[in-house]
């Protein structure tokens, strides 16, 4: 919630040594998964880690894709079009300009598929057991409705990588309504899950139903609402949910990081909420 602070942390993380820093920090605090976006600057952490396999060899990444702001930078220096000719085949410019939506929604696997193999080139070798789609193509797909596009990825990654599919989204119960549509079974997702409903498109209640009642592996992201509730707060709320399986948490410090640990491990496993809980 500090603008200042996401500066300093901007200007601390340009040099890929101190990213590095923090990873072994958790790593020998034994966190061994690193979700990330695909931005350029992890290409040169996964170098790094491929260089020392002996050392990182239980190391597991979730890489999260597509990094928007790359594409976003793009778009503004480019155009549209330019950026989709840049990063796909010259077939779905024509398609576009032509308006064909069957043939469209054909090339749109096809540029999906370009950019997943783009995007996984930088962890080549590396674990990667699962691979998420960002939350700005996430509910992009689901307010065009163009679900057929997340069983592709489902299927693509599968078949491709060996890896399962994630889904980050702002709409927990919308993207589950979704995927069943198109038989994604089980799917992992990711969502905002936090006490005072941060974020969390639908609302409190709804997302506990989801999670007492569907089908899923969910993990819960901006469990503080980006720094609104106080970490102890936080936790223990968070780690009582009914159905939760797992949490992705944002820290850069060895004291932070050992404390949320701390915290989760103290209190997971307590006895559930299973009450609806409204925002205090």
């Amino acid at each position: 919630m500090s603008e200042e602070k996401a500066r300093q942390q901007l200007v601390r993380f340009k040099d890929t040594a101190a990213i590095i820093e923090v990873l072994d920090i958790a790593y020998d605090m034994g966190i061994r998964t690193f979700m990330c976006t695909t931005h350029d600057r992890i290409g040169e952490v996964c170098d790094h880690m491929r260089a020392d396999r002996a050392r990182y060899r239980n190391f597991i990444y979730y890489p999260c894709m597509p990094y928007a702001h790359k594409y976003a930078n793009s778009v503004s220096q480019f155009g549209v079009l330019e950026t989709i000719q840049r990063f796909s085949t010259g077939g779905v410019v024509n398609t576009l300009l032509r308006g064909a939506m069957g043939t469209l929604t054909r090339d749109i696997y096809v540029l999906m598929r370009l950019l997943v193999d783009s995007e996984m080139k930088r962890f080549e070798g590396l674990n990667t057991p699962v691979i998420f789609v960002q939350n700005v193509v996430t509910d992009l797909l689901l307010g065009m409705k163009l679900y057929s596009v997340f069983a592709e990825f489902d299927k693509y990654v599968r078949e491709r990588y060996g890896a399962e599919a994630g889904f980050i989204t702002m709409n927990l119960p919308m993207l589950l309504d979704a995927l069943d549509q198109v038989g994604v079974e089980n799917p992992i997702v990711c969502s905002n899950i936090n006490k005072i409903g941060f974020r969390m498109t639908g609302g409190i209640d709804a997302y506990l139903e989801a999670l007492r009642t569907r089908r899923c592996r969910p993990i819960a992201m901006s469990i503080l609402a980006s720094g609104a509730i106080p970490p102890n707060e936080a936790i223990e709320w968070v780690c009582r949910l009914e159905g939760l399986q797992s949490i992705v948490f944002g820290a850069s410090s060895a004291g932070n990081i050992r404390q949320t640990k701390e915290l989760i491990e103290c209190v997971w496993g307590t006895a559930p909420l299973t009450t609806p809980a409204t925002p205090s």
